[in-house]
């Protein structure tokens, strides 16, 4: 039988503690009242949960955009939390660590999946390094990309990492290669209530590697792309409509895709269509500063291509862009101090644009 929302696992305990209902309703009272501001929110959420309202508000990331609040039935996070407990075969007993931020969805996520599954939940202030108990072997465990690079020395504790709210970068994936904790990198949204498909980032099998690793759906999700290439994504239980994306991808399979960028980002330079995201791919082995690839006009060509770097200016040499294509190949290069974000650590390229001279 399929679990409800207004039900809490027998084997749920958080930060130690086995909580029913109504026990835990009174643990998030004491975390809007007393605790510190990463704890309030846990409370603001626990008690929006365990009301009898079967839907919750919650505001995207805002990363493409300024961020916009959307009405998401608790059902549906309860069958998400399901699926990731199919494809990851969790177990109740098995025990998490939450270290995200509890005001959007990934960070709720945690909680839902710990109540609805039965896990063992220890929760741990979101910072970008963040402290937990180094002794303990956890089975699972989410994160940003910047934290996870924060605690590789620490990440071998975790059996199964999953990590999302921006790209994995060439650099950490590289540095997760030799770590005895599986490490998936995630494709999802709001709207979809967390992710809908998997990437594998180490300890492959013989044969592969995650050059040829592509996201990989979850049970029960289906995928098709639109006339624009983007993809559409079909979650009956999560959505009674289909959500159509505009992630541009290109289909391996019925359950996996590679991810070529936004189509909000696309330039189109003399006729060329340009996907910024795939172009970075191929220098991100170069530059260890962030950076992006955007576009200015250009009275010929309609747009051109140019690289946004953070940090202090430094020479470019030619070689950076030997894997590029001439269309690719950036025309102008910008220094900025400091790259516009949003809480989790994700580019928000248009509005860094803005403070470009």
């Amino acid at each position: 039988m399929t679990p409800t929302f207004d039900k809490i696992h027998l084997r749920f305990k958080l930060n130690g503690i086995n909580y029913n209902h109504e026990e835990l309703k009174e643990v998030a009272y004491s975390l809007v009242k007393e605790g510190v501001p990463y704890e309030k929110i846990i409370g603001d959420f626990l008690l929006d949960w365990l009301d009898d309202n079967d839907y919750l508000i919650i505001k995207t990331s805002g990363s493409t955009g300024f961020p916009k609040p959307i009405k998401v039935s608790k059902q549906a996070m309860v069958n998400s939390s399901i699926s990731t407990a199919d494809f990851f075969e969790f177990e109740p007993g098995n025990t998490a660590l939450h270290c995200l931020p509890t005001k959007y969805v990934a960070g709720k996520m945690m909680l839902v999946r710990a109540m609805i599954l039965g896990l063992e939940l220890d929760m741990v202030e979101p910072s970008s390094s963040p402290v937990f108990d180094y002794e303990k072997h956890y089975d699972f465990g989410a994160m940003v990309p910047f934290q996870l690079e924060n605690s590789l020395k620490y990440c071998d504790k975790i059996k199964t990492i999953i990590i999302g709210g921006a790209p994995a970068s060439f650099h950490l994936i590289n540095k997760v290669q030799n770590s005895k904790a599986n490490v998936y990198e995630t494709f999802g949204m709001t709207e979809t209530v967390s992710h809908i498909a998997v990437r594998k980032l180490n300890n492959f099998k013989r044969g592969q590697s995650f050059s040829n690793s592509y996201f990989r759906t979850l049970p029960s999700i289906e995928i098709s792309q639109d006339k624009r290439g983007c993809l559409i994504i079909n979650a009956p239980q999560i959505s009674n409509e289909q959500i159509v994306t505009n992630d541009i991808v290109q289909l391996h399979s019925d359950k996996e895709f590679e991810w070529l960028g936004r189509i909000d980002n696309v330039i189109n330079s003399g006729g060329i269509k340009i996907f910024p995201e795939s172009v970075e791919k191929k220098i991100e082995d170069k530059l260890t500063s962030r950076f992006f690839v955007a576009s200015k006009d250009h009275k010929k060509f309609g747009e051109k291509v140019i690289l946004v770097i953070e940090g202090e200016e430094m020479e470019i040499s030619t070689n950076y862009f030997e894997n590029l294509d001439e269309y690719e190949t950036p025309k102008e290069i910008y220094f900025l101090p400091k790259f516009s974000e949003t809480v989790n650590g994700k580019i928000q390229r248009q509005q860094t644009l803005k403070l470009l001279k």
